[in-house]
């Protein structure tokens, strides 16, 4: 079980850099930055065509809703795709669509023919890539790096967002001044073409080959299960949501600050990205060393506060230089708390619901970030800038508090591995995996003073079940027999039951059945009820019979 208090032991330094000693990790990272900076010059872009037309604080700021509103609708189902096919040839088709959508945007806006409906539009079906893609690729980084590397791993994916995010918006501001907005969409087209080729040239291993793939829908219902089942998870996503709303403020507004507030054209407001970039890479670089010295719960409150700070100063200022050296800690903090939050999910989720798990977490942050944007654009056009900056620093210094209150989680010791169910399956009628629901009765004998240690193992169990397959659970005692406990679960088909047996069922959730059988007077009996209507055949062992 995963303990809910502060994790206060300090852990092994490892080089943030570590990592790129893998060679196919490099090349991926490395062609992943230049998709980034295409990503952000895009951005700039789009929202450099909207600073000057009417409505510009709702339209700009809409530009950041449309790109990550599919987070939001997309992410779980590319999650649920991910787990079930081929991630590789995913990721491939996924970044040849979004070279097409590229394409379209510079073709058109090269042609004078880009209103804000229409690049709102191709922005959003951009964001459809996007959400495609993240999932995917954060389930696929597991497999390219040892588990001790994990978090280091994720330190350079947030180097290389902020990287892109310092170098982008610059050279954008550059191009859009000489050349227009249009250059600026081609080069994410060639950026993504890049990432495309590099994933081209990948050959996975079979260490994730699936003899018969999860059905789709079942695919995602078994991952929305496995989520309100894991206390972990929804913590952990809670932390990132009271982060990431009043944090999308200044993502959201930054640019109407650069225009209105500080007279700056494009290249000051690439300036000003190139900040927080700056700000951002310094953070991923001494994450290793905080982790040393700080415990998680504190680099959440001490983040908190630097970005709450961060906030008020953007409001209240107008010196250049000065908001330039305050956006510095904001990046920091944005990579303190994002690509912790990250690292741990993906520590903490097994390999078979890792993408689902990740989209789900995808969906939170980007979500936050998609729906703060339009709030804190629409609080602007009504209060003002000023206003809605100092709204988001409040929330974010009461939001910093909270973490006293939900702490991160201590995962510490958590086995996540995968394990293979000991006791084999044994049925005279042999179903078919498609049919259901299966209701699965474990009858345990145990003695009276066993029973209050067999009911806290089982409260365990309970957990596991829910999270790999379990519709409802329930620990019964036979009226007849006192020291008879039985649990009753229900499954939604054959073949979910059979996917528990396997693959779902991790070494920390055996452990747990383990200590609920030593607990018990000899092995369970274990019983599977079927639909009585259910196309069954006879087993080797009935025909012989």
């Amino acid at each position: 079980m995963v303990a809910a208090n502060d994790a206060t032991a300090a852990e092994p330094q490892i080089s943030a850099w570590a990592p790129l000693r893998t060679a196919v990790y490099r090349s991926l990272w490395l062609a992943l930055l230049a998709a980034n900076i295409g990503t952000w010059m895009q951005t700039v872009g789009a929202q450099w065509l909207l600073v000057h037309t009417s409505d510009a604080s709702t339209l700009v700021a809409l530009v950041q809703t449309a790109s990550l509103l599919p987070m939001l609708l997309l992410a779980l189902p590319a999650g649920a795709l991910a787990d079930t096919f081929d991630r590789r040839h995913l990721l491939i088709a996924v970044q040849l669509f979004m070279v097409a959508v590229a394409l379209g945007l510079t073709l058109l806006t090269a042609a004078g023919r880009m209103p804000p409906a229409l690049l709102l539009t191709l922005t959003f079906a951009f964001g459809v890539g996007q959400a495609l893609t993240l999932p995917a690729w954060a389930a696929v980084i597991p497999e390219l790096v040892s588990r001790e590397q994990l978090r280091s791993a994720s330190a350079l994916g947030s180097i290389s967002v902020n990287v892109a995010r310092a170098v982008g918006p610059a050279v954008a501001g550059v191009l859009i001044s000489r050349a227009g907005v249009a250059p600026v969409f081609g080069f994410n087209a060639v950026a993504f073409l890049v990432f495309a080729l590099a994933l081209a040239r990948w050959r996975p291993g079979d260490a994730r080959a699936v003899e018969v793939p999860e059905r789709f829908t079942a695919a995602l219902r078994a991952g929305g299960r496995y989520v309100r089942h894991s206390p972990t998870v929804r913590r952990l996503l809670r932390r990132a949501l009271v982060f990431v709303i009043p944090a999308s403020a200044l993502w959201a507004l930054l640019p109407l600050v650069a225009s209105r507030r500080l007279g700056l054209g494009s290249s000051g407001y690439g300036l000003l990205l190139a900040a927080l970039g700056v700000g951002a890479i310094v953070g991923a670089l001494l994450l290793p060393w905080i982790r040393t010295r700080m415990t998680a719960n504190q680099f959440l409150l001490v983040a908190g506060v630097l970005y709450g700070a961060t906030l008020a100063v953007v409001a209240s200022v107008r010196i250049i230089p000065v908001v330039l050296v305050a956006l510095l800690p904001a990046g920091v903090a944005w990579v303190a708390v994002l690509a912790n939050v990250n690292a741990e999910i993906q520590l903490f989720l097994p390999a078979w619901v890792r993408a689902r798990g990740l989209a789900v977490y995808q969906v939170v942050q980007g979500g936050g970030q998609a729906v703060g944007a339009f709030v804190w654009g629409v609080v602007a056009d009504f209060g003002g800038l000023v206003t809605a900056f100092y709204v988001a620093a409040v929330l974010m210094l009461i939001g910093a508090l909270t973490s006293q209150i939900w702490p991160l989680p201590d995962l510490r010791g958590v086995i996540k591995d995968p394990a293979v169910y000991r006791p084999p399956l044994s049925l005279v009628l042999e179903p078919d995996p498609r049919i259901g629901p299966v209701l699965v009765l474990v009858t345990y004998t145990v003695r009276p003073e066993r029973e209050a240690e067999f009911l806290a193992a089982m409260d365990h169990i309970r957990g596991f079940r829910q999270r790999t397959g379990a519709m409802r659970w329930g620990l019964f005692r036979a009226g007849e027999t006192p020291d008879q406990l039985t649990e009753v679960y229900l499954v939604p088909s054959w073949d979910e039951h059979l996917r528990q047996h396997g693959g779902r069922l991790t070494e920390a959730d055996q452990q747990a059945e383990d200590r609920a059988r030593e607990l018990a007077e000899g092995a369970p009996e274990v019983r599977h009820l079927l639909p009585a209507a259910a196309d069954l055949a006879m087993t080797d062992h009935q025909a012989a019979a």
